[in-house]
């Protein structure tokens, strides 16, 4: 019976035969009980003692196979949702497709998932919509058909703490051992149930240092394009998870590579083709994955804001050639920018105050006079637009000397900025004939540019806190 939906859902065709499990022992693999977290161990403990089946899965013990400590834990059982949550009194169910619960211990959080089961054939309407994305998601099953729905085969590994045994269907422990990442099932039908695969398959590889397998390469390029029917929302995710990764530049050149970053970043695809732009967005990328290597915070908005600069700098351009001042051309660029990347994934409002802070600041680096440097200092986003500035002053977009200025100019005593400031040549005035006439506050580019970043920081509710 299994093999038979084996072959309807996963397409491997008449040869298919019932997956055989094997179960390595703790001398071949290495993880011990020591090795999961507390949270993860009192979660899979109570429900055994219930008399569930209950096994750490996935990432973790994929990690753990590779010498890696673990982001988080996962549990899968037999228990359902109501149930895992009546063994489990700190806990809470979740989500519509597919419910799961989360067990809470003090800070730590770990998700417990309902075993799968195979389900109906993806032609089934109510199961998969024209594409042969599954739409349909919330039916239980048992272990070995869980193990069949998992994308990967070194994801379809199952540890059980209390035995210190891992269970494995698809010789997924010795993919890990080749360095491989193998689908399970037939790639180009798995990739149509959920085309976020594909990119799942780009991080996998570019994060874990594995080769994708020639099966699960080859349908990529073609049905990359089924990644537009993908919601916004979940592909804003699978993209956030990319980029902070820690490996964001390898995934990127990954993406590349397999034909995937066409239209995720609609700009960013401009950029790449660009030297300058590349240039620039290699750089942030490798300031990220370095921050993320020495477990210091970042900022999802920081890392937008370096993606789009350079169509966001390209579109100034193009408004100010057109008699706009740079400040108001700037903000009009910043609008469009983000307008167009809405269309196809979407970036969080909460987002958009930060990237536009950022931006905004720009040109005020460039005005080192009287009290302009001061009161760039005082503004609550100084640190990151700064950062910003330096990664601009290194891709060679502005002069480094700059960079070097302000980096001088935060830590001078009182005393020493004074002596700092560049002295503006104030240009001769015309005379005019006839009454005076008012200028216009607006047309004071450094003004209109405070003005307006002041409005944007003190906007109610647009913070990324």
């Amino acid at each position: 019976m299994i093999a038979e939906l084996f072959r309807k859902v996963l397409g491997r065709g008449r040869n298919v035969t019932k997956p055989k499990r094997i179960i390595h022992s703790v001398k071949s693999h290495h993880i011990r009980r020591e090795d999961i977290s507390s949270c993860a161990l009192r979660v899979t403990e109570s429900l055994q003692k219930a008399g569930f089946e209950a096994f750490v899965v996935g990432g973790a013990v994929r990690d753990l196979l590779i010498g890696r400590a673990p982001k988080d834990f996962d549990v899968a059982t037999n228990a359902t949702p109501d149930q895992v949550k009546k063994v489990i009194r700190r806990s809470r169910i979740i989500g519509r497709r597919f419910q799961i619960v989360h067990a809470l211990c003090n800070d730590e959080v770990v998700e417990v998932s309902t075993f799968r089961a195979l389900q109906a054939a993806p032609e089934d309407d109510q199961a998969a919509d024209e594409h042969g994305r599954l739409i349909r998601d919330n039916v239980f099953g048992s272990q070995e058909e869980d193990a069949l729905r998992r994308d990967f085969t070194v994801n379809a590994l199952f540890y059980d703490p209390n035995k210190e045994e891992v269970w494995d269907y698809f010789d997924g422990l010795g993919d890990i051992r080749a360095k491989r990442l193998r689908m399970i099932g037939e790639p180009a039908q798995r990739y149509r149930e959920d085309p976020v695969r594909m990119l799942r398959a780009v991080r996998f590889a570019a994060k874990l240092g594995f080769t994708i397998d020639k099966a699960a390469r080859k349908p990529i390029l073609e049905l990359a394009d089924l990644l537009s029917n993908v919601p916004s929302a979940r592909l804003f995710d699978e993209m956030l998870k990319l980029l902070l990764s820690g490996h964001s530049v390898e995934c990127l050149r990954q993406l590349r590579a397999e034909g995937l970053h066409h239209g995720l970043l609609p700009l960013l695809d401009v950029v790449l083709d660009e030297p300058d732009g590349a240039r620039f967005v290699e750089l942030a990328l490798t300031n990220t994955d370095r921050r993320i290597a020495e477990d210091k915070p970042i900022s999802p908005g920081f890392l937008f804001a370096t993606l789009l600069w350079h169509q966001v700098r390209l579109g100034a351009a193009r408004i100010e050639s057109k008699g706009e001042l740079p400040t108001p051309a700037l903000y009009q660029a910043m609008d469009e920018v983000l307008d167009a990347q809405k269309e196809k994934l979407a970036i969080p409002r909460r987002f958009d105050a930060v990237m536009k802070e950022i931006w905004s600041m720009q040109p005020r680096f460039l005005q080192r006079a009287g009290q302009r440097p001061y009161r760039l200092l005082e503004h609550p986003r100084f640190r990151a637009a700064f950062d910003f500035f330096v990664l601009r002053a290194a891709s060679g977009e502005v002069e480094e000397d700059i960079a070097r200025w302000w980096e001088d100019f935060q830590i001078a005593e009182d005393t020493e900025r004074e002596l700092m400031l560049v002295v503006e040549d104030k240009p001769k005035r015309k005379r005019r004939r006839g009454p005076r006439r008012k200028k216009p506050a607006s047309t004071d580019d450094a003004a209109y540019s405070e003005k307006l970043s002041s409005e944007i920081t003190h906007r109610k509710g647009d913070h990324d806190e």
